[in-house]
């Protein structure tokens, strides 16, 4: 299939504009936070935006969750990383970290969807990687990207309903690109075309892979992602698209290409099958651009010890069977039944990589932190901590915010920041 002219220009600007986007990062994250709005009045401020959220970002890579730990640490900083983060001078010429009062003050004020904005457009400009290359040959990888909401438990909206935030991250690396808040009263559907056209502004989709989970197997989603994106979609289809979910159900599937994986790890042996079908005409007129189908089914086995009394437990092997039909934009020229699991796979890249790493080891869902921006703008501190440690090399994070806990050095290098000499 050629690639459309407008995908061809989309590319061609994404090529011109990767290494804008890296000389206007600089590698800075300071300039990152300058391009956020100040909300404060310029003639009452001591302390920068930049230099404050910096330090706060500092306070979130040492493992401080709560805001009281996080303003305790930014007061006690030391000097060399003050002066990295370009705190002021005091009359003696020694750095002077901004008071915990001038802290929260700042972060009830600040506009939380610009800093998201602002954040993730950072981390892509690290990550850009230039042009996509299309399969033309013979199926290949194209870089994806995941789009999953996830709630703020810990906090409450002006209503008093927990918030809800919708992410778009990068698979395998697990680095949150884009968020946008979802309404109290609406979800997540409504929000998946602002958070994709905004990503697209700064971070060209055009050619990537968008996967989601069955709430948005919608066709409004499909033809934005193929029509206006132009990149292509792996979409899972379960009862709630009931007529699709028939028709995909009634396919022929012992004519389809098999794919078998098998693996052992975490205590359970697992077993995929995927079998992939050329969609035909009837399923492509219901849903837009649609190419292949797939069937993917998932056995587990693992074992598990189970209570017997008050002081007994005894083993017990559990099996598990889980059957989802997926479709996907991608031809057979450009995807084969492995790729279509690995897309499929990566989805789960945002529920591991970033919500568990969140609510686990950041504490997000035990979080006091509960009114105003303040709950949000902590969310995007954290995915900023979590996709500066992955692009600095590092898979492991609570093991690496032990090590930054105790390594200045280390710290400053994970922020991009250099002390002045």
């Amino acid at each position: 299939m050629p690639v459309p002219a407008a995908a061809e220009e989309a590319l061609g600007e994404l090529a011109c504009r990767a290494p804008a986007l890296l000389a206007a990062s600089g590698g800075r994250l300071l300039e990152c936070f300058a391009a956020v709005p100040d909300p404060r009045d310029p003639r009452g401020v001591r302390h920068s935006l930049p230099a404050v959220l910096a330090l706060c970002t500092a306070a979130v890579l040492c493992g401080n969750t709560s805001l009281e730990d996080i303003t305790a640490w930014v007061h006690a900083a030391p000097q060399q990383v003050l002066a990295a983060c370009a705190a002021r001078r005091n009359a003696l010429g020694a750095h002077e970290a901004p008071h915990p009062d001038t802290v929260v003050r700042l972060l009830s004020a600040l506009g939380a969807q610009p800093l998201a904005h602002h954040a993730g457009a950072y981390l892509a400009a690290r990550a850009a990687a230039g042009p996509v290359t299309f399969p033309v040959r013979k199926p290949g990888w194209l870089p994806a990207v995941a789009v999953d909401g996830k709630a703020v438990r810990g906090a409450a909206g002006p209503d008093g309903a927990i918030p809800f935030l919708l992410a778009a991250a990068a698979h395998g690396t697990g680095i949150v690109l884009a968020e946008r808040a979802v309404g109290a009263k609406t979800n997540e559907i409504p929000e998946f075309a602002p958070l994709l056209l905004e990503l697209n502004e700064y971070h060209p989709l055009a050619g990537h892979v968008i996967t989601a989970d069955a709430h948005h197997t919608v066709r409004k989603h499909a033809r934005l992602i193929c029509e206006q994106l132009y990149a292509h979609y792996v979409l899972t289809v379960k009862q709630n698209c009931p007529a699709l979910w028939a028709e995909l159900d009634a396919l022929n599937w012992k004519k389809a290409r098999r794919h078998v994986t098998e693996e052992r790890r975490h205590g359970r042996w697992e077993k995929r099958t995927i079998q992939v079908l050329p969609v035909p005409a009837h399923i492509r007129k219901r849903f837009p651009h649609a190419r292949q189908a797939a069937l993917i089914e998932r056995y587990v086995t693992r074992t598990v010890r189970v209570k017997k009394g008050k002081k007994r437990s005894v083993r017990k092997t559990v099996r598990s069977a889980v059957a989802v039909f997926v479709i996907t934009s991608l031809h057979a020229r450009e995807a084969a039944p492995r790729h279509i699991a690995g897309y499929v796979r990566g989805q789960w890249t945002i529920e591991n990589k970033v919500h568990w790493v969140r609510d686990v080891t950041f504490g997000e869902d035990a979080s006091r932190i509960r009114t105003g921006p303040r709950p949000r703008i902590m969310a995007t501190l954290r995915n900023l901590a979590i996709g500066l440690i992955r692009q600095a090399g590092y898979n492991q994070i609570a093991a690496t915010i032990r090590k930054i806990k105790y390594d200045t050095a280390l710290l400053l290098a994970i922020l991009g920041l250099q002390s002045p000499t």
